[in-house]
């Protein structure tokens, strides 16, 4: 299968200002392919860096040094040294992200927000809807809800609804921290469905999840991340 992911000798620190300029090292010379058809869960202690991984692998966290390589449209881009209409371009098309938390516009409705990445790609409206409300059916979302802005729903339905925003769209990477976190079992068993598809089609899922049940449903194989706590704080000063 062709490879997705290429990150080599990452390492990401972060500054802490009001501490005096203290660096604070949470990855270092870290490497790790993935290729398209893998679920490969992060496994590491907690604070060890999974989050940041991921979100250097989103180019939310932009690398300290080293490359973070993600294969759109064809070629290599990246994301570490990427310009921002770059990285824009990446994750309109090839790069899906689920966090742990729903961010939305105010007052726009349920189904205008699962339709919005269809739509954005230039799928008619029309389809775009029929696209949104099966899949917020599939999630056990309640009819009286798609019209709703979800701001004051449950934990567990704007987890949802975040999962429905990104499984809409046929990602060939998916990025995943914790998406069943706050779901019961049967929505729970839903989404691993979901995720299992996705990766049989060719996506390559990389993901943070807790739950041993859902690790085991998921993961093709665990890649843990290297430990940097034997490396001492520094000052900038």
């Amino acid at each position: 299968m062709p490879r997705r992911i290429e990150v080599s000798k990452l390492c990401k620190s972060f500054t802490l200002h009001l501490q005096g300029g203290v660096t604070m090292p949470i990855l270092s010379d870290l490497d790790m392919q993935v290729d398209a058809g893998e679920c490969v869960v992060l496994h590491a202690p907690s604070g060890a860096g999974k989050s940041t991984l991921l979100r250097c692998l989103y180019a939310n966290y932009r690398a300290t040094s080293g490359s973070v390589k993600i294969r759109h449209d064809h070629t290599w881009v990246d994301l570490s040294s990427a310009a921002p209409q770059t990285v824009h371009a990446v994750r309109h098309a090839s790069l899906g992200f689920v966090t742990q938390f729903l961010r939305v516009i105010p007052r726009i409705a349920t189904l205008e927000l699962v339709m919005e990445p269809l739509l954005a790609r230039g799928m008619a409206r029309e389809d775009a809807r029929l696209q949104a409300e099966a899949m917020l059916v599939r999630l056990r979302i309640p009819m009286r809800l798609w019209h709703v802005p979800p701001a004051t729903f449950s934990g567990g339905e704007q987890q949802r609804i975040n999962i429905a925003r990104t499984m809409i769209c046929d990602y060939p990477i998916l990025l995943l921290d914790e998406p069943t976190a706050s779901l019961d079992e049967a929505n729970r068993d839903c989404v691993i469905d979901m995720i299992n598809a996705a990766r049989e089609r060719g996506a390559a899922v990389v993901g943070i999840f807790h739950d041993d049940h859902v690790r085991r449903a998921l993961a093709t194989r665990l890649f843990l991340i290297p430990s940097v706590q034997t490396i001492s704080l520094v000052t900038t000063q």
